[in-house]
Parts: C-alpha cells; structure tokens; sequence
C-alpha cells in the first residue's frame, strides 16, 4: 500500500503501476474537500518519491468519478480578503499540477460525471478514458464563479481556445462522444471495459516517450495567430456579454482570465486563474448564485424525505386536453410515465397531439432525442373520451377550465372512476383545495397540483396540502412531480397558494405606478435592469390581461381592503376595452407577427385609453423609486406568507418564486434580497409610501426583525 487515507488510497494495481482510488468514506460521491486535496497531496509525495512505479491509473470508487469541489465546506473561505483567496486557490492548482508533473504517464478512467474540479483533476492527468454513459463539465459560472483549479489553463490547451470558452461560460456538460470529438479524452467505452481500456492506454504510454509531449502542451502558451484571437476572444467577448447579461460577470471573466493567460506557460496561467476566481468570489452575484446552490440542494433533501411515504406512479391520467392539460401529459410521457388524457371533445384530443408532437420534433431537431424516442413518447399517450379508461391510473390530474362549478363536477367523476388508493390532484391556480374537496368522497386522497405555463419549461409544480389531504397523497404527488422532471414545493391552501398570492401586489403595484405618472415602458426597463426576465407590462401580456383580471377579482375578494383605489386599474381598463394582450395582439404593448413569434412595439396612444386610470400625465419617475414601490409589496406579502404558514421556510419560499416567476437567481432569492437591503429599510422605504395603502403596510414579524437587527435568514 503505497497510501490509504479516508477519501483515497493508492496500491500497486500490477507490475510497474500503481492505482489512486477515489473513494470518499460516509459521502455518496467523492469531492475534492480539503479532506482529499490534503490525502491528494499525501499520496502524491509518495507516488514521487517511489522508484518502483512507471504509470498511474485514476479510477473511483463511486458511481461517479468526482463532482469537484464542496462548496458547502469551502463556502466560509470567500469571507477571506482576495489576496488569501489567491494563496489558498493556488495552494490547491499546486497539488494538480504535481498529479501533472509526475514523471511518468497518468490515465483517468472517468466512470460517472466528472464536473468541476472532477474534470480539473481528470485533465491533470496525461490521458482520459470515459465510460459511454459519463459526462463532463465545468459548471461553476452557474455559482457566479469561473473554475479554479485549473480549468480555464488546461481545458482550452486540450481542446482549443473556442472551444474552452464555450464549454466553460456556458457551464454546460458534455456527454462522452461530444469529449471524445473535442479531444478531451482518447476513448469511449462501454462502462464495463472502462479498467481495462485505461489500463491499454496507460501501458501503450508507458512503452514509448509519446507521452511527454502531450503533458508538455498543457504547460506552453497557446499558439493563436490573429485571426484565431480575435474569433475565440474579441468575437466570443461580446457573445458571451450578450447572452449572460449585465448581471452574470463569470462568463465574460471567463473569456477574459483565457485571453489574458493565452501568452503565459503553465503556472503564470494559473496565478492570473487564481485571481479571477478571487474576484468573483468576492462579488454579490456569486453569493446570490451560491446561495441558490444551497437552495436547491435543501429542496432535494425535502423531496428524497416524501418518497418514504409515496405511492409508486406507474400508469397517470389527465382530464383536459387544453394547454395545460395537453403539457402535463407530454410531460408526464416524455418522462417515461404512460399518461390517459381525456377530454370531451376529439378535436381537443387531436389539437394536444399536434402540439406534442411539435414539441418532440423540436428536440428530434436539437438531437435531444432521436425518432425511435419520439415515437416511445408519443406512443405513451392515450386519449379518450371516457373515465373507463383510468381503470390503472394510480394518479390523475384535473386540469379543466378555471370554473368551481366545472372542477366539482369533473373531479367527482374522476374520482368514481379511479381505482381504489388512487391519488388525485387538481391543477388549479385560484380555486381553494378545501372548497373543491368538498365534492369528494375521500378527501383524504386529493391535494393540488399547481402547474406553470408553459409546462415543459417551467420547473416549478405547487403542490397544496388541503387541511384533509393525507401525507401519502402529498408525497405521492411531490414523488410524481419529481419524475416528471419538475421542482415540487409544499404549501398549504390559502388564496392564490404562494407564488400568485406574491405576485399579485406586484402587479398591483405596478399598475399604482402607472395611475401615478409613471411611464409603461419606463417600468418594464427599470425592472429588466433590476434582473426580472420581462417587466410586468409585457408579463401582463404574456399570461394574459383577462387571465390577469380573473386572477385580480380573485384575490380582492380574499383580501379585502388590500387593493384601495379611487381609480380603476389600468390593466382592467385595458381588459373592458377587450385588449388581452398577446393572445389578440393588443395589450400594454401591440403585437406584430415575426420570425421568432410575436413581437411587442410600444403605442403611445394606449395612454388615451388609460386615461381614467391615470391620475397625471405620464412623467418621469426614478429607477430607485419604481424598484422600491414594485419590490417592497412583494417583500410585505412574503412575510405574510411566512407568518400565516403557507409555506414552512424562508428557503422555499424564495426557491418558488425563481423557479415560477423568474426572481433573479443572482439575488439569491426574495427574502436573501430583503435582508441585503434590511428588513429596517425595507420598514422604512414603507413608511414613505403608506399613503398608497396596505400594500406598504410591514407586518408585525417585519417590525420585530427591524427593530432587533435580525434577518429573515436567521
């Protein structure tokens, strides 16, 4: 035994080569934690103090090769100053470049993902053999970073400067044959051959000098005549600008740490590595990113805890063949979970399969899936105009017109016609679960469901616990949820559930702008630059102005009082008018058919038909004071949420909101956004638009925070 610690061992495998073996003791994957970069760099002083060992072979011992480094551990270290973030960045880079420098040839077999410092480690090494199921990727402009163990060096001297690029700003994985055609590894095998294929590369290696060369060229400058500069850095520069944004600086200082670093050899690349790593560190975009990360690995834990108590979904059902009902099943489908959708009509039927097979053609297009996956996923479709057919069903989701009257009747049928256990869900957005229970005769079986549109793209699903609605049936349909691809996030029945409840007084807000004086577009810029994908003039007239009023008169009856006005609202001024906005081309904005759908072109003359919602003539109102007044309601109504129960915990709360409504990630979530500013100032930036009603009224939790000094992050 050459090494054996808690994270890795290394042992002579046969004559002449010896084995690092990846294997993280207590953890389910191997990440490079400080435990293994100190176990890394003890075995590796063994390894180059041993005269009997002529070839290293990397291998693991875990279903996946290395998701790189734990950033839960190394979190607390972006506390530090730049300057100690640059000396522990390059004391690491130090131990790859050792695994580099060994003198004799090195072979990873890549046998799972090998993300981030994984890939980092497994590019150290002479040559790569990846199993045919494996992938690669350096992910880390997702946590607002750039890689830091030597990923922006290594990466574009094996594959090209272009290439490298690319791969890193866009943070994406790379399946084996694409690493295989890049040359980032020297084969694909099927996963059993994967020991044995490594082992023929590191001997062929060991037999000649040919090796020496290919280290040798990941130490050097890239060689880039002009042209070549300018195509993998002048030209990706403002690509890559335009397609991450003004508020995504890794993937631009991707493109930067690259071309700065393209004349250095080897170590001299990595120090100026370490420094753009440092910086972003330290920036307000990365901790919203990073804070996201956390985020969404607290809701994987919470959905693994429902699946004790789940019931299996084998065979689902859809009632409605309508836009949502037509999405969930190809969802559903294209997820490998067979799917009845029934309707009343056979022409809806028809019209559902035409746009699921317009959807499985995009991805036949974008070789996603292949014709054989197409025809599995279509084929996993049945309509029908019967509930006969829901005889297998062990789960069925209602998703008929937005009607109390219609949803009772239907899920009184739906549920006759379900077998015996059988869960069902209603797809609702306003309607409370505890008032549709009422039809039900095992109200103990139903809960909600609550899909966004478009379906296939948005990743949240609200799922509703009613006050009768047992714990299987909630984790039967958190569990589906999940296999459908989606986020699911738990919470309790109250009028527009989490996420519409919050959007609403943004909405309202937004309107209040406008009766003030307050220029449309003006609004809808002021809140893009604030990092909403599209400001709430065009959201209006994207979800739809009627769809927007029904959603409005709903939430005013829940909430009496809350929306207070001497004035109709522009967007029902809009809606009498008979303007709905994208779906008949007039709205806030007008709609102009183009290559890419339609496209929105601003009419001043709208001005005139709000004329009775606006108390003043259009005039110009600040950047600061439009941020304030839209995002200080929503903040307000979180709270709420919070403090009445709706949902259990700031970190869910936040996570609904990006995942269903867009929220910027790189604020890190509503209420992480809240607490940068202080709850204090959010208190006080109410008390200066109290005139406009409860909207801006802070709740009494809010007060108590304030007033300590504390955070809803506690």
């Amino acid at each position: 035994m050459i090494f054996e610690g808690e994270a890795l061992r290394c042992e002579m495998a046969e004559d002449g080569i010896a084995e690092l073996h990846l294997d993280l003791q207590g953890e389910s994957v191997n990440k490079f934690n400080r435990l293994t970069l100190q176990e890394l760099s003890a075995a590796l002083e063994r390894l180059e103090q041993a005269d009997d060992v002529k070839g290293l072979l990397v291998t693991s011992g875990k279903g996946v090769f290395s998701v790189g480094a734990d950033i839960n551990e190394f979190l607390p270290m972006f506390e530090q100053s730049e300057a100690e973030l640059i000396e522990w960045i390059g004391q690491a880079q130090q131990i790859f470049s050792r695994l580099e420098d060994l003198p004799f040839p090195t072979v990873s077999a890549i046998n799972g993902i090998a993300l981030g410092g994984g890939l980092e480690a497994a590019m150290s090494t002479t040559y790569r053999v990846i199993a045919k199921s494996a992938e690669v990727g350096q992910p880390e402009v997702r946590l607002g970073l750039i890689p830091g163990f030597g990923g922006t060096v290594r990466l574009p001297r094996l594959i090209g400067a272009d290439n490298a690029v690319e791969l890193i700003a866009s943070g994406r994985n790379v399946k084996a044959d694409e690493a295989l055609k890049l040359k980032l590894v020297s084969a694909v095998v099927e996963p059993e051959r994967l020991r044995d294929a490594a082992l023929g590369v590191l001997k062929r290696a060991m037999a000649g000098e040919g090796w020496r060369k290919a280290v040798q060229m990941k130490k050097d400058p890239l060689l880039l005549n002009g042209i070549e500069r300018i195509m993998a850095f002048t030209t990706a520069k403002a690509l890559v600008a335009q397609q991450a944004g003004p508020h995504y600086p890794a993937p631009v200082k991707t493109v930067e740490v690259i071309e700065q670093a393209a004349a250095d050899g080897r170590d001299a690349a990595l120090a100026k590595e370490a420094a753009g790593f440092a910086f972003l560190a330290k920036t307000p975009e990365a901790a919203g990113l990073i804070q996201i990360f956390h985020a969404d690995q607290f809701l994987k834990k919470k959905t693994k805890q429902f699946s004790a108590a789940a019931r299996p979904v084998k065979h689902a059902a859809v009632v409605g063949a309508g836009i949502m009902g037509g999405g969930i099943a190809y969802q559903s489908a294209s997820r490998g979970v067979p799917v009845v959708m029934k309707d009343i009509r056979e022409e809806a039927i028809e019209q559902a399969f035409g746009e699921i097979s317009r959807l499985l053609s995009r991805q036949v297009k974008r070789g996603r899936i292949d014709e054989e996956g197409m025809a599995r996923t279509m084929g996993a479709v049945q309509g029908t105009l019967s509930y006969g057919d829901f005889a297998h069903a062990d789960l069925a989701v209602e998703a008929v017109v937005e009607n109390p009257k219609v949803k009772h009747e239907v899920l009184a049928a739906v549920e006759e016609a379900l077998p015996e256990g059988a869960v069902l869900a209603t797809n609702t957005s306003t309607i409370s679960i505890d008032s549709l229970a009422g039809a039900l005769k095992h109200p103990e079986r139903f809960c909600g469901m609550h899909f966004f549109n478009p379906v296939y793209r948005m990743p949240l699903v609200e799922v509703i616990r009613g006050k009768a609605s047992s714990e299987e049936a909630v984790a039967t349909v958190v569990a589906y949820a999940q296999q459908m691809g989606k986020t699911p996030i738990v919470v309790n029945d109250g009028p527009g559930f989490l996420v519409n409840r919050i959007l609403t007084p943004y909405m309202v807000s937004f309107q209040f702008l406008i009766a003030d004086g307050a220029e449309i577009e003006a609004i809808d810029k002021t809140m893009e630059d604030f990092g909403w994908p599209m400001g709430p003039a065009y959201l209006s007239d994207v979800v739809g102005l009627d769809t927007a009023h029904h959603a409005g008169e709903v939430m005013a009856a829940a909430f009496p009082g809350q929306i207070e006005t001497a004035r109709p609202l522009p967007g029902d001024v809009l809606f009498q008018a008979g303007y709905y906005g994208q779906k008949n081309g007039k709205g806030y904005y007008r709609y102009e058919e183009g290559r890419n759908g339609p496209q929105k072109v601003f009419d001043p003359e709208v001005y005139q038909l709000l004329a009775p919602a606006i108390a003043k003539r259009p005039e110009a109102v600040s950047d600061e004071e439009i941020v304030e007044r839209m995002m200080i309601p929503m903040v307000i109504e979180a709270a709420r949420c919070l403090e009445e129960g709706i949902v259990d915990t700031p970190t869910e709360l936040d996570m609904a909101l990006v995942l269903g409504l867009g929220f910027p990630p790189f604020r890190g979530g509503l209420l992480r956004y809240a607490d940068r500013i202080g709850i204090g100032e959010m208190c006080s930036g109410a008390e200066r638009y109290a005139a406009l009603g409860r909207l801006y009224e802070p709740t009494p939790r809010m007060r108590v925070l304030a007033e300590a000094g504390k955070c809803f992050y506690e």
